[in-house]
């Protein structure tokens, strides 16, 4: 028999699939990082980076006659290992002998004024990262990915590949296997193209990311309704909204240590005599003010905000003018003037007239005519 009488022995898809499986299962034993392509159903591609990468293929006239070889191969579970570094694609495909071929396919790195024509194009137009890699985007920025020669997929110009096969073919069915099954790699990890192309898939969204927090911003300088002021806090709670008490604290003991604790409920638990001190007076007042303050501004707390009415410390002395004037207008059974008050005390008319003011406010004493005052 001549040699152009010989044809190759026709090997059923079936036989082929178990080929390669037992093939795969050889392999894993010896490495268990491999990684098969496995086509489910009857298209090559599913997502819209895979059609796009295997549509860019099939539309050059250099690929179009020859990529074809490659699909029976890939859909029979041929290709037993494909991984895609930068730069790079490195794959195991079985073939009619008993080992399969190694290919190598170099694709060179994007040409940087075409990435920043990309990235222009991309300004405020992708939302997340998430939305890009499941293919929802605009559709002109879909035609931007896949211009020829200027977007993300490579040319045949960019592409360089070598197999160890025998065939003499510039690209064997070996080499259109692992090209079919870089686009259903990119089915599972749509950023491997971004990896292959040498470039960071971020720099897309960071400009829509950075245009977004301008915007918040922007917004952020104007005064909301819903943001109150102190004078409505106070209208609304019935609190009036003052500077926070000032505790003097020791240089050895911080604020709400357990010493602090104990002392003020020490102050509070405390039985005081009949006599106790102004200071004692004072101290027992300013407890309890605290408590009532922070009980009232418990109630009226709809967003968690504590609000605290002002306690100034007033000095013992101050406490002492108060008992002082209270004490002889508790003695007194007829109405009272101020300038009678200052008499029987020695203390100043300001003075006097500071505790009386204060006293009809809390409903202590009253006016019996103008400058004239009675217990109640």
């Amino acid at each position: 028999m001549g040699y152009w009488d010989y044809y190759p022995r026709y090997v059923p898809v079936a036989e082929k699939k178990a080929k390669a499986a037992k093939k795969l299962k050889q392999l894993r034993k010896k490495n268990p990082d491999i990684q098969p392509v496995v086509i489910e159903g009857k298209a090559l591609a599913r997502t819209w980076w895979g059609k796009a990468w295997n549509k860019n293929l099939e539309r050059y006239a250099d690929y179009s006659n020859r990529i074809g070889r490659g699909r029976s191969y890939v859909r029979h579970g041929s290709v037993l290992d494909l991984k895609i570094h930068s730069g790079k694609i490195e794959a195991l495909v079985q073939g009619g002998e008993s080992n399969p071929y190694s290919i190598t396919i170099k694709i060179k790195e994007i040409d940087k004024k075409i990435w920043k024509g990309i990235r222009a194009e991309c300004e405020g137009k992708l939302e997340s990262l998430s939305e890009l890699l499941m293919g929802k985007f605009p559709k002109d920025l879909g035609e931007i990915f896949t211009t020829k020669g200027k977007g993300l997929f490579p040319s045949p110009r960019e592409i360089e590949f070598s197999c160890s096969c025998p065939d003499w073919a510039s690209m064997c069915k070996h080499v259109a296997a692992t090209l079919y099954g870089v686009g259903a790699r990119l089915d599972e990890d749509p950023s491997l193209l971004f990896k292959l192309r040498k470039v960071d898939v971020n720099d897309l969204i960071a400009q829509a990311v950075e245009e977004k927090t301008r915007k918040l911003l922007k917004k952020a300088e104007k005064k909301s309704a819903r943001v109150m002021d102190e004078a409505d806090l106070s209208d609304v709670f019935g609190i009036e909204l003052d500077e926070p008490v000032k505790v003097p604290v020791s240089k050895k003991e911080k604020p709400g240590t357990k010493a602090e604790k104990a002392s003020v409920k020490t102050k509070t638990s405390k039985k005081t005599s009949k006599k106790s001190s102004p200071k004692a007076k004072f101290e027992k007042n300013l407890v309890i003010k605290i408590s009532v303050v922070k009980r009232a501004s418990s109630k009226a707390e709809p967003e968690k905000k504590t609000i605290l009415r002002k306690i100034e410390r007033k000095p013992v002395e101050e406490l002492s003018v108060t008992d002082a004037v209270m004490g002889v207008i508790r003695r007194t059974r007829k109405a009272f003037t101020a300038a009678q008050i200052v008499k029987k005390t020695g203390l100043s008319d300001t003075q006097v007239r500071n505790v009386i003011y204060k006293a009809r406010k809390q409903g202590k004493i009253k006016n019996e005519a103008r400058g004239v005052y009675a217990k109640i």
